[in-house]
């Protein structure tokens, strides 16, 4: 099979969907993989290291869609990618289609097969692929909250630790999820007041079990986060629905009681944000003001640390990818259920339940769009 590999076009996205170690690992099971010259250059992975391995470089993405079996990349394919996918095409990366009508209009005109990233399963109930970027998204956010609470930035100038003789910043987790969890413990870490609220008795059990009486637990529920966010310096927002829209949990009459430079970082951006005041930033321009409360929404915010990011998805990511290349889409997708469930558009149709019905489509199941 033929892969390419393009470089990203986000604003400030400079993760890449392959590692020469990929292509090294894809060429040796006898795939050729073309990736656009100075692709992976922003973090260090240097054409030659690309060459080295096996793969032909190109220069635009133009060739690379026009000939590629399977394109694999990191965020979803913006609007010019989109127009450039073709009849067939195996597309695999990062889709988030439930708040992206745009998108999802275009990848059902391309006619391709799309496998996002985000909704591909394990034995687990896991989210394998989407894990990685959980874990940095969840650690970023800490770091992403404390610059946000500095004064110059519009917070309240409250240092997350504190000092000895003046409290630390209160913290709440909404969610305690993989990005919840990275979270919590990085704020603890800093020595923030830690408060992590998730539906999970289970999961609050074990989050008790591992951090003790340093971390606190609540059940989520109205109640408990009106009184916890009004309350808090800084919320992260960690609620996931697997590939269907964030609930809106924070509302703008709960910015109205909340402190004036308290912070909000949205994790769940890329499903539509969990606030209801959240609209989608860049690593450029991160930051916006409603209701006197900063709002943190970077909508790639892996990609600030795009070297770390790359390799921690791409670990995760190179096992399906030679899958995929090895049997083809269809025999992979019907030997793989978990797999399967990572199949969002399939030649013009919708196979992935809650992507149908937020967004008003049909819903043809994934096991039959494969038949």
């Amino acid at each position: 099979m033929l892969i390419g590999v393009p470089k990203e076009i986000k604003n400030h996205e400079y993760r890449i969907g392959m590692t020469p170690a990929g292509v090294r690992e894809l060429v040796a099971a006898g795939h050729q993989v073309i990736v656009q010259r100075d692709g992976g250059t922003a973090i260090g992975l240097t054409n030659e290291a690309y060459m080295a391995a096996g793969a032909t470089l190109i220069d635009t993405p133009e060739e690379i869609f026009s000939s590629a079996d399977m394109i694999v990349k990191v965020k979803e394919p913006q609007p010019n990618e989109c127009k450039m996918l073709r009849s067939g095409q195996l597309l695999f990366t990062y889709l988030h289609l439930a708040p992206d009508p745009e998108q999802t209009k275009l990848l059902i005109e391309s006619d391709a097969v799309a496998i996002a990233y985000e909704t591909v399963t394990d034995a687990h109930g896991g989210l394998p692929l989407l894990a990685p970027m959980s874990e940095v998204a969840g650690r970023m956010a800490i770091q992403a909250g404390a610059h946000s609470l500095e004064k110059a930035q519009g917070g309240n100038g409250t240092l997350l630790g504190g000092v000895p003789g003046v409290s630390p910043a209160k913290v709440v987790v909404i969610g305690g999820g993989v990005v919840g969890i990275n979270a919590a413990r990085m704020a603890l870490g800093l020595g923030a007041d830690v408060t992590i609220l998730d539906k999970s008795l289970p999961r609050l059990k074990q989050l008790d079990e591992l951090y003790g009486p340093q971390l606190k637990t609540l059940y989520s529920n109205a109640e408990t986060i009106e009184s916890e966010v009004t309350s808090a310096d800084l919320v992260i927002g960690a609620v996931l629905i697997p590939g269907a829209a964030a609930p809106k949990l924070v509302t703008r009459e709960h910015l109205k009681k909340m402190k004036d430079g308290a912070v909000l970082v949205d994790v769940a951006i890329d499903q539509g944000g969990c606030f209801e005041t959240s609209r989608a930033t860049t690593h450029q321009d991160p930051i916006y003001i409603e209701e006197g409360v900063v709002h943190y929404c970077v909508a790639n915010m892996p990609g600030g640390v795009a070297r770390t990011s790359t390799f921690a998805l791409t670990n995760a990511t190179l096992p399906f990818i030679l899958t995929l290349a090895n049997k083809g889409y269809k025999q992979a997708l019907q030997d793989d259920t978990h797999l399967l469930n990572g199949l969002n558009i399939h030649r013009g149709k919708v196979t992935y339940k809650a992507v149908a019905e937020v967004l008003g489509y049909p819903y043809q199941p994934a096991s039959d769009a494969i038949q």
